[in-house]
Parts: structure tokens; C-alpha cells; sequence
């Protein structure tokens, strides 16, 4: 019976960066997407970094998300909700006139 490989983080995070490499010399312009790898690969990378694209982020391949993309989110919510309050005034203007 075949023994399962055991990975630790940095395992994944070379992988992750062998990976890159190898389609950035065979001059594709993407990063690796989870059907590179092998399914064992794919477990043990995100049982160590979550989601895709974090694990990406922690290798270096991807650049991180804003830090501050909560606070643009809440603005976001904030002028939403502020753009459907102005347009029902404006409905209740209009059903009254």
C-alpha cells in the first residue's frame, strides 16, 4: 500500500513557487490554478493557507489584498444605503405631487 505524503507549510509554499516558475518559463502569464496540483497537493496547501488566493498571497506569487478593504466595503454599505433612502424621498415626492 502507497504511504501518503506529509507536507509542511513550507512544502506548499515551494510547491506553490515551483509551480509559478514553471509556467512563468513556459511563458504563461497566469497564476497556478488548484488543477495543476494534485489533489493531495491541493489539501495540503489550503489545510495550511485556506483559500486560493491566500495561499497564493503567502507565497509571494499574487500581491496581498488591500488592508484597508473593510473600510472601503463600509463605504460602499454606507453610500448604498444613502443612495435608497434619496430614492424613495424622491418616489414619495413624486406620488404626492
Amino acid at each position: 500500500m502507497e504511504e501518503k505524503q506529509k507536507y509542511a507549510a513550507e512544502d506548499c509554499l515551494a510547491l506553490l513557487r515551483a509551480k509559478s516558475e514553471a509556467l512563468s518559463e513556459a511563458g504563461e502569464a497566469r497564476y497556478p490554478k488548484r488543477s495543476d496540483f494534485s489533489p493531495e497537493e491541493v489539501c495540503a496547501i489550503k489545510a495550511f493557507f485556506g483559500p486560493w488566493g491566500r495561499a497564493l498571497e503567502a507565497a509571494g506569487i499574487k500581491p496581498p489584498r488591500d488592508s484597508d478593504r473593510a473600510e472601503k466595503n463600509r463605504e460602499k454599505r454606507i453610500r448604498a444605503k444613502r443612495n435608497r433612502r434619496e430614492a424613495k424621498k424622491q418616489e414619495k415626492k413624486e406620488d404626492q405631487s
